[in-house]
């Protein structure tokens, strides 16, 4: 080989080696991505609250006297669990008391009267029917029969009026009775105290109209719970009553409840820059569930519309506009697009119906810059 042949074929591998390293140090840098492998098995398309709903008792009674006063008494403390009729609360009536008592005395008196006008009618009668009898035996003159059957008819008329002046007085008892209950706070059903706004010798009064004030006792029936959570109104028109639900707190952030759709509001929800919806209630499955719940926690509602089994599906968040999916192919470690016909759907599984094999690997993080169609790519 000549001297002129072994330099041309050295400077023809230097240029090789200067294209590989030019084309080496010039070629993209892998994209990281992060992938999910297409599954098989069962998905549930759904629907669930646009803001955090909450857990909401199923009878509760923020409780504030009718009327302003000092309280006298206050015998109940928060977290105590009272029972039905039981006293909450009393202002100071021992005015209002002591009118009960007069309107019981003049009751009192007024059935002596009845008593005694009647038993006095019932004589006048008595004297009317037995002349009566001897005027019709010719031994007693018309007038004394007139007479006593006159004032029979006036005793019994005085026994009828007294009898309504009873009956008035008993109705004056009734009005100072019900101005004492407007002083008093009873528990309206079996619960817990869960606030007191007041103490002894502080002065309460309610609410002036359209100023809403803190109830001077807050009660909860902590034994019936359920789930209020507001649901898009495009949404809402898929909730039917009775529809299975899933139930979760940010308290129990490990743990899932089984709820029913139990009402449906029969009206939208429209608040300022903020998307219409329609509040849906859920009730739990099983009542032992809400046995550590507290009312008033965060809650997130998943209504259940439709299930199937032995699907494939992908994650949501792996689907791209115009239903298209990146797959990552280890053979070039390459993305690639492909489009897929889709079917039920929920914000964390999509079902495939075409488009996709089961153990092939589609990217879920294609927000990332270079994530695109044709992009070197690397797992995350």
């Amino acid at each position: 080989m000549t001297h002129r042949l072994r330099r041309l074929l050295i400077i023809s591998a230097l240029i090789a080696i200067a294209i590989a390293l030019a084309w080496y140090w010039s070629r993209p840098n892998p994209v990281l991505v992060r992938v999910q492998t297409v599954e098989r098995g069962s998905i549930q398309s759904s629907v669930a609250n646009t803001r955090a709903g909450s857990v909401e008792a199923c009878r509760r009674a923020r409780l504030t006297p009718s009327v302003g006063g000092l309280i006298a008494e206050l015998p109940i403390k928060q977290g105590d669990q009272v029972k039905t009729g039981q006293l909450l609360l009393a202002l100071w009536n021992q005015d209002l008391t002591a009118q009960v008592t007069l309107a019981e005395r003049e009751a009192a008196a007024a059935a002596a009267r009845a008593r005694e006008a009647c038993t006095t009618a019932e004589v006048a009668r008595h004297e009317a029917n037995r002349l009566k009898s001897l005027r019709q035996q010719n031994l007693a003159s018309e007038d004394d029969y007139e007479r006593a059957a006159g004032n029979a008819r006036a005793r019994a008329a005085a026994c009828e009026a007294t009898q309504e002046s009873r009956r008035v007085a008993q109705a004056r008892i009734d009005v100072a009775n019900k101005n004492l209950q407007r002083t008093i706070l009873l528990a309206p059903f079996d619960g817990t105290v869960a606030e007191i706004n007041g103490e002894l010798g502080e002065f309460v009064t309610p609410s002036p109209p359209g100023i809403p004030t803190l109830p001077a006792v807050d009660i909860i029936d902590t034994q019936c719970l359920y789930i209020s959570a507001p649901i898009d109104e495009v949404d809402a028109a898929k909730v039917q009553l009775g529809q299975p639900a899933r139930i979760t707190l940010d308290a129990f952030s490990n743990q899932s409840f089984e709820g029913r759709v139990r009402r449906i509001a029969p009206y939208v929800l429209e608040y300022e820059k903020q998307a219409r919806t329609v509040d849906v209630e859920a009730e739990f499955v099983h009542p032992q569930d809400f046995d550590t719940l507290l009312a008033g926690y965060s809650a997130d509602l998943e209504i259940i519309l439709e299930t199937r089994d032995d699907v494939l599906y992908i994650p949501t968040e792996a689907v791209m506009e115009g239903n298209r999916v990146l797959v990552f192919s280890a053979a070039d470690q390459k993305l690639h697009a492909r489009n897929i016909e889709i079917g039920i759907a929920n914000w964390k599984l999509t079902e495939v119906r075409s488009g996709l094999e089961l153990g092939e690997q589609v990217v879920t993080s294609v927000d990332r810059e270079g994530v695109e169609d044709g992009a070197l790519a690397k797992l995350e």
